[in-house]
């Protein structure tokens, strides 16, 4: 969690050397009526990471993360949506639809 960029990031390090990659990022803010919800709001993978799972992984991260925290969420993501809708066991997290994201 890059908190003080508002983002989920995810890296990825190199065996061979100390390097380590950007692969892409979640960006987030919390919702103006409920401080303690998330609203997911893009999903960014680099261009040479795309169609490589990349993106599902990190969703799985944060939704984890999340669920480990307690927390709940809303999005404004489109890759978000159709990702809640292959993994329906996250819909649990959704915070009320009253939320005002």
């Amino acid at each position: 969690d890059a908190s003080a960029k508002d983002r989920f990031e995810l890296y990825q390090d190199h065996p061979d050397s100390d390097e380590t990659s950007f692969i892409g990022f979640i960006g987030y803010r919390m919702a103006e009526d409920a401080p303690n919800v998330y609203v997911l709001q893009h999903t960014i993978v680099a261009e040479e990471y795309g169609r490589q799972g990349y993106a599902r992984a990190l969703a799985t991260l944060v939704l984890e993360q999340l669920k480990k925290q307690e927390q709940t969420f809303t999005h404004q993501c489109s890759y978000i949506e159709g990702y809640l809708r292959r993994y329906p066991e996250y819909l649990d997290l959704l915070a009320d639809s009253s939320t005002n994201p």
